[in-house]
């Protein structure tokens, strides 16, 4: 397989890092940048979180990029309808799929998830959206439950589903078949969604993308919550050298993107 798709969340997973707040004017920076090195998707943000996100995400699709712009959303209408009235309209919908979250979490039922994930899909598509669906923890999720919600996300219309290592506890092995059995079982396009707990993001991203998985989440020098999640740098370079995948990242616009996150982010720099 030679095809590959990043998804870059560094403007919304990348902000969750501890001490991580960009402005407005950064966020559209990062954002033309990303378009620059060829990311397929960008994640600009959670409009949800209020008239500053909503004002930087709307700024960003005004820039008219090559790449899609896409919003974070829960499985809630309010979500949708935050996402819509700043322009957006391809959406991410995310749902907690292991019994922990389910129950710890949202104190709801398996049931609840799916139809809160149906109305929120519904209504997103009701107003001419794009929807992707995200198995929030599906790396401890219950194999049958996680086969049920992707096959639920294809019935609904998504077209993929994102696999996410919320806790970052997969190891290569595990993701490969996770992933595969999922593409084999239920036929639908997987994204690979890996955090760096243990040092395996970058690992686990290859492994999804060997089992199938044709669109990776990663971040800008692996900025994000906790330990982080897949760099974008590193995983494009394992790709191209190890694997001998063609991917065209222009190397002056990467490393300035790289330089212009770390020191929004004032983290030190790691270029690949």
């Amino acid at each position: 397989m030679n095809t590959v798709y990043f998804v870059d969340t560094t403007l919304r997973d990348g902000e969750q890092a501890a001490g991580v707040a960009f402005t407005v004017d950064e966020k559209v920076k990062i954002a033309w940048l990303l378009d620059q090195v060829g990311v397929y998707q960008i994640e600009s943000g959670i409009p949800a979180m209020g008239k500053l996100e909503m004002d930087a995400i709307y700024r960003i699709l005004s820039l008219d990029l090559k790449a899609r712009v896409s919003t974070w959303n829960r499985a809630t209408l309010g979500d949708v309808k935050a996402s819509l009235a700043c322009g957006a309209r391809n959406l991410h919908i995310s749902a907690p799929v292991s019994d922990i979250h389910i129950q710890y979490k949202l104190r709801c039922s398996r049931l609840w998830v799916l139809e809160s994930v149906r109305r929120a899909v519904s209504y997103a598509r009701e107003h001419g959206c794009t929807v992707t669906i995200g198995a929030e923890d599906a790396s401890r999720a219950d194999m049958n439950f996680l086969l049920t919600f992707a096959r639920f996300a294809r019935e609904e219309g998504a077209s993929r589903l994102r696999f996410a290592d919320t806790l970052g506890v997969l190891d290569p092995f595990t993701t490969r078949d996770k992933v595969a059995q999922i593409i084999q079982e239920v036929g639908i396009d997987v994204e690979m969604h890996a955090h760096n707990d243990f040092g395996m993001a970058t690992a686990n991203a290859l492994a999804a993308y060997q089992a199938g998985a044709k669109y990776l989440s990663t971040t800008v020098s692996g900025l994000g919550e906790r330990a982080g999640n897949s760099s974008f740098e590193e995983v494009v370079k394992v790709l191209q050298r190890v694997k001998g995948v063609k991917i065209d990242v222009p190397e002056e616009k990467l490393e300035e993107l790289a330089q212009t996150v770390v020191l929004a982010a004032n983290r030190p720099v790691s270029f690949f």
